[in-house]
């Protein structure tokens, strides 16, 4: 605001002391320009850059993602019509990184069970990481019912996490079972990631670790 204030205290000062200068404005190469596919990529990237730099989401909206990423908020309606449409695209996003950093954790570990104790590892560095925005993802809660919900609807992560357990357990299981074991595994993350968020657990990856080696699924 203070910065704001003084750029116009400095067009004023210059218009009165030259009246021929009454049309001074402000030059447009302040403004990026992107391609229509270009400037939804960038917000959301600048809705992530705003997340990392906050504790907390209120203050990602349209007008202040537009000051962020030098656009006017107008061209931001076309692609996101109000502050929830936003917050819905940038949880989205959020589920399809951890959902890819979960994969990839696990594929260092070798897959199975260690590869899935690294999978629960990376939920909770996610979460430890990225507090803004995980509490977002699950704000927005796309994909919320893991229990009911076909693959294709709970995200990318949650996929994950189904598919994995049920490669894990003895074949014959219902898929009943089957999706009650991912909902004890996913509960069993997300509780520790948020007792961690809330302070009341220290992070420490070698707990996480231990914790989240869940017994043989059966």
């Amino acid at each position: 605001m203070t910065l704001g204030k003084s750029i116009r205290n400095v067009y004023a000062v210059n218009m009165n002391a030259n009246a021929n200068s009454v049309n001074i404005k402000r030059p447009r190469a302040s403004k990026q320009s992107y391609h229509h596919g270009d400037l939804r990529e960038a917000a959301l990237q600048g809705g992530l850059d705003i997340l990392a730099e906050s504790e907390g989401y209120d203050g990602l909206g349209l007008r202040a993602l537009a000051r962020k990423i030098g656009v006017s908020a107008t061209a931001l309606y076309r692609h996101f019509p109000d502050k929830e449409a936003l917050l819905s695209a940038v949880a989205t996003e959020g589920m399809e990184r951890l959902g890819k950093i979960q994969k990839e954790a696990s594929q260092a570990a070798g897959g199975g069970r260690e590869g899935f104790a690294a999978k629960g590892v990376a939920y909770v560095e996610f979460a430890v990481t990225n507090p803004a925005l995980f509490r977002l993802v699950f704000r927005q809660a796309p994909g919320a019912d893991l229990l009911n919900a076909e693959l294709s609807e709970v995200g990318t992560a949650m996929a994950g996490l189904r598919e994995h357990v049920t490669d894990m357990m003895p074949s014959g299981i219902s898929e009943e079972s089957q999706k009650i074991a991912a909902l004890q595994a996913w509960s069993l993350v997300h509780g520790l990631a948020l007792l961690i968020l809330d302070r009341q657990v220290e992070f420490e990856p070698e707990l996480v670790r231990q914790v989240v080696m869940l017994p043989r699924l059966s």
